[in-house]
This record gives structure tokens, sequence and C-alpha cells, in this order.
């Protein structure tokens, strides 16, 4: 990790936009929280206007929208968006991986496995979401087209606020497990064909796992 430099820093709309939302992403406000101005600009140690500037900001990234009588309140997904933007997950990612892999070193493929190992050991659903992303993201990395994994992070990070909780507990780890590994001796052997098709087989699954969680829901199960 590159050292920090004490002598750089953000301006203060952008450390209340990035701080606020890793808060969303990461599940730390439920949709329908309210992000009250005064508060916002209490925690960050700065006045109104900053806040203001960044909730506009996180406003047009789709994580907030005003409302006449409550402000800016946390957005939620509908079980249809997010189905969507698994859509486009698979075509960015399968996009990105098909770029990578010839690309990719045996430094890529170890991480990749390592965190495999990790993830097998690890028996709390909590953990998955994380080490998922992380396994996704390095096998990604190496495509070297930066501003197409900025659209991946961003549109993962949407997703994972709806299916952090639902789909780990929804689908287990076993099968995704089991096509980690595949999808890992895939790109280990060269074979992008293979590779790509089973990645949009793999997203393809998360959305008919949260179809079959939101219909136990409907049914009280």
């Amino acid at each position: 990790m590159a050292p920090k430099q004490a002598s750089v820093r953000k301006p203060a709309p952008e450390l209340v936009r990035d701080g606020l939302r890793a808060s969303i992403l990461a599940g730390e406000f439920e949709a329908g929280y309210q992000l009250r101005q005064d508060e916002v600009a209490e925690q960050f140690g700065t006045s109104r206007i900053p806040v203001r500037e960044a909730l506009r900001q996180l406003e047009s990234e789709g994580l907030i929208v005003f409302h006449a009588n409550k402000g800016a309140v946390v957005k939620g997904l509908s079980l249809e968006d997010v189905l969507e933007m698994l859509d486009i997950r698979i075509a960015l990612e399968t996009r990105a991986l098909k770029l990578a892999i010839p690309n990719m070193a045996i430094e890529d493929l170890d991480a990749g496995q390592e965190i495999l190992d990790r993830y097998d050991a690890a028996s709390e659903p909590e953990a998955w979401g994380e080490m998922n992303w992380n396994f996704h993201w390095t096998l990604y990395a190496p495509c070297n087209r930066p501003k197409l994994l900025a659209m991946i992070e961003a549109n993962y990070g949407h997703v994972s606020r709806f299916t952090r909780r639902q789909v780990s507990r929804a689908a287990g780890k076993a099968r995704p497990q089991r096509e980690h590994h595949e999808l890992l001796e895939f790109c280990r052997q060269g074979k992008i064909d293979e590779a790509v098709e089973l990645l949009e087989r793999h997203i393809e699954q998360t959305q008919k796992s949260l179809q079959a969680s939101s219909r136990r829901m409907e049914l009280g199960r």
C-alpha cells in the first residue's frame, strides 16, 4: 500500500460524500434512513454547505433521494431494480474477465486461490459476501481497464446492499464455491470461453436465488 501523504486532503464535500457512500454500501444505513444535514455536519466536523453538496452527489449516484417532508433519505431498491443491475453485472464482468485472463500472472491466480481457501474455512454467512467480492475483483483486475473496473465496483456496491443478507443464506456456500473453484481453474488453463460462460451462469443463479428468496418471504416462510 502506498504511503499516505499528510499534505494531501480531500475537499470537505468529497470527504462527506465518500464517508456516507461507504456507510450506505456497507449496510450501516437501512433504506429510508433519514440523513439529517446538521447531524452529518457534526459527524464530519464541517458546515452544512459541504454536506448539501455531498448529498446532491449521492443523489446523482442513486444512493439517496430527497423528500419534501424528510429531506435526504437512503434510497431503497426493488427486486426488479436489483435483477436489472445483475444483468448489467453480467455484461460488465464477463467483458472484464475475457480481457483479464490473457493478462493473468501466477500471482493473480495464487491470490484467487488464497481467497477461496479462506472462503472454504469461513462458517459465517456475513463474511462470505466480502470474500466473494474480493475473489471476483482479483479475477477482473488484470483486465487493465480502469473505467470498466470502476463501473463494476459501483454496480456491485449497489447490488450488494440488497443481496448481502439474502443471497448468502438463500444460495448457501457449497454451489457458489464449487463454481468459484471451477472458474479459477478455467482461468489457470486460459480457457476464456468456458470461464465467461460459467461466470454468466454464476450470476444468473444469483438472480434465481433472489427471486426464490422473495417468493418464500411472500409466503411467510
